[in-house]
């Protein structure tokens, strides 16, 4: 009797996954008098009306809200940071690692701070994006649980294609606002994301009750100090110039972006002025006269060949940039300089192998014989080659071996060829480039 309960209640679980995905095709492709349109729950429908007013892709990549310094340095500040010994006591009893959800905590504009639980599901979750730092609003992917839940301003569970964003339909979720105990503005949310499980009535008890033991929590513990305060990141009105990125992947001439009160500014530097900036970003501690001219212009490189170069790109940067005019003895910029490849390097170390992948616009300054760049374009290049051998899924993996650096790669390939199902057609263009590559060794 009880099998056949089962069975019954599963044929219908997958009817109405079907019914829910068919819809979903139905507005993405914009017939939006389909009746099955009207039969979906309200909550949801209202949300995908919402993502299509704002233009939200239905089938793209987060963007990331919080680089990584930004991101350790603003959770740190969070009033959830406190709490987050709890949210783990409470949802991730035991092996965290083993628990097959992922528990993750966001602000109040839907950044992702934590994301932790299931090694192997944050491997998947990964290359979808759900990783520490990234913009899971409702305004950037669409209908999601936690995205629904900071709009709504209460607990709701989203399941399978119910989201908007087709990347999250093998997925369902269950989040719930958290709010400051005396103002009541919503301070941030709390989500347990995953397979059937993270979608039951037991994971919205559990969320809702730990959303409250949470802010009686905050709120004891406001009585102790009264110093709690809602942190935001800093804006550039309010610091002048606060962020540099260099742009170096796939360019000779790197791209050096700023922004102040007064807005943003990208300049073109020369193949030369890259190289030093690169090389001051990699080392922000600072570099001797000695060894930025080793790193810049190979080994017994005299500093005086370096001193006339520093004077040309202080002199540039004093006009465009003069926040990052790097400073002497030694030699270090005022400010910490992101870069393209520094990014990748951290979407890489957070499991966001698809994301790192997309974010990957070929090495770094390609053309530059600097030993420093060479160097750290090797750094680069081999952390995504492993990352792509040892945790992509399929999908990530074949679009790697695509790219100019994995095209020739026989164990990339190989593994792909033993990832792939055995009736896959695309085996066969597999099986022919490995067959090409190995005669022609």
């Amino acid at each position: 009797m009880a099998a056949s309960w089962n069975a019954s209640r599963d044929a219908h679980t997958e009817a109405s996954r079907l019914f829910v995905e068919r819809a979903h095709e139905e507005l993405i492709s914009g017939n939006l008098d389909d009746q099955r349109l009207q039969q979906v729950r309200p909550l949801v429908r209202e949300s995908w009306e919402r993502s299509i007013r704002n233009g939200v892709c239905h089938e793209g990549l987060p963007a990331f809200a919080l680089a990584a310094e930004e991101l350790e340095r603003y959770r740190l500040a969070h009033p959830l940071a406190s709490v987050m010994d709890m949210i783990r006591a409470l949802l991730l009893p035991g092996e965290s690692a083993e628990s097959e959800v992922i528990v993750a905590v966001g602000d109040q504009a839907g950044r992702l701070l934590w994301v932790e639980g299931d090694l192997a599901m944050r491997l998947q979750f990964g290359e979808i994006g759900f990783v520490a730092g990234a913009d899971w609003s409702e305004r950037a992917v669409g209908t999601t649980a936690p995205g629904i839940a900071l709009e709504v301003g209460e607990s709701v569970q989203v399941r399978l294609a119910e989201h908007y964003n087709s990347l999250v339909h093998p997925w369902s979720c269950t989040a719930a606002p958290v709010r400051d105990p005396e103002t009541h503005h919503v301070l941030g949310v709390i989500d347990i994301s995953g397979g059937d499980i993270a979608a039951s009535r037991q994971a919205q008890m559990l969320v809702d009750a730990t959303a409250r033991a949470v802010e009686s929590e905050l709120l004891v513990a406001r009585l102790r100090e009264r110093t709690s305060a809602v942190v935001s990141p800093p804006t550039r009105a309010e610091t002048g110039t606060v962020r540099g990125i260099l742009h170096v992947l796939g360019r000779d001439r790197a791209l050096l972006e700023t922004g102040t009160e007064h807005g943003e500014r990208v300049i073109e530097l020369s193949a030369r002025h890259a190289a030093i900036m690169l090389m001051l970003a990699v080392h922000p501690h600072g570099l001797s006269a000695e060894r930025l001219a080793e790193l810049v212009y190979g080994e017994d490189a005299s500093p005086d060949t370096l001193r006339p170069e520093m004077v040309r790109l202080r002199k540039v940067l004093e006009r465009t940039a003069c926040g990052l005019t790097p400073e002497s003895r030694p030699y270090r910029l005022p400010m910490p300089l992101e870069t393209d490849a520094h990014d990748v390097l951290s979407l890489l170390d957070r499991g966001a192998y698809r994301v790192a992948l997309s974010a990957y616009r070929g090495p770094v300054l390609p053309e530059s014989a600097s030993p420093g760049v060479e160097e750290f374009r090797e750094v680069v290049r081999t952390s995504l080659r492993e990352a792509m051998i040892s945790g992509a899924g399929l999908e990530v993996l074949l679009a790697y071996a695509e790219t100019p650096e994995a095209r020739d790669d026989v164990e990339v390939l190989w593994l792909a060829l033993e990832m792939l199902p055995p009736r896959s057609p695309k085996r066969a263009g597999l099986v022919a480039r490995i067959e090409r590559l190995e005669a022609d060794r």
